[in-house]
């Protein structure tokens, strides 16, 4: 979300559920098993994205922990098999423009076209609506939707009061936690904000989000994170 500046040239938005590249060639892959010999662990991978054949999944399920699943309307999203389908290399900060309430109802609304990964509250309190596995339509262009993860946070951009100590921190962990998780450097080349995105008519988080302050607690973060991650696999 997040206030809007003057509308220019903008690429593709991500709101047709365009079938992947990945799907594409899996299609012509099984279509092509009859004449060809294809790797047992690769088929073992692959089955679920056959035509009419769903991937399992947890209803619920949350993929950062403490996190609340609230889930946004799908058709505010795309269902997808990140990071197999598409590689995830970049973490999009947001400013809802509003108060936590409100930007869970857009998301909820089929007619509004977006929704982002998750939603944190000045309270530090963190809400996910959409898994990390699929594409949320929240940047505004289809190539960073497909390879981001997208994180609002409860507020407005004109009001330093927002962004609270309790909001920092715990955006700090989330995003330490996806950057390990999918081996994102953390740097600014890769936690960016809405207005950083090609093409974007978006302004947030805007000129009282205190990226310094939050690069330095995603850091702090990472090591641990990371620690996190090893252990799990």
């Amino acid at each position: 979300m997040g206030k809007r500046r003057s509308p220019g040239n903008k690429p593709p938005r991500d709101g047709d559920r365009r079938i992947g590249r990945r799907a594409l060639l899996i299609g012509g892959a099984v279509a092509a098993a009859g004449t060809a010999v294809l790797a047992r662990d690769e088929l073992g991978r692959l089955w679920w994205r056959v035509p009419g054949v769903d991937k399992p999944r947890k209803e619920g399920e949350v993929d950062f922990a403490g996190a609340r699943w609230v889930s946004a309307s799908d058709a505010n999203w795309r269902r997808a098999d990140r990071p197999d389908d598409y590689g995830i290399d970049t973490v999009i900060i947001h400013v809802t423009q509003g108060s936590f309430e409100s930007a869970v109802k857009v998301f909820q609304d089929p007619g509004h076209g977006a929704a982002s990964h998750y939603i944190v509250r000045d309270d530090g309190h963190i809400t996910q609506m959409i898994r990390e596995l699929d594409v949320a339509f929240h940047a505004g262009n289809r190539e960073y939707n497909e390879r981001s993860v997208g994180i609002e946070h409860a507020g407005f951009v004109e009001r330093a009061s927002s962004f609270t100590d309790e909001m920092y921190e715990a955006s700090a962990r989330l995003t330490a936690r996806i950057c390990a998780r999918y081996d994102i450097p953390v740097d600014r080349k890769h936690i960016i904000g809405h207005v950083e995105v090609p093409g974007t008519d978006h302004t947030d988080p805007g000129t009282h989000w205190d990226w310094d302050r939050y690069m330095r607690l995603v850091r702090q973060q990472e090591v641990q994170a990371r620690q996190g991650v090893t252990a799990a696999t």
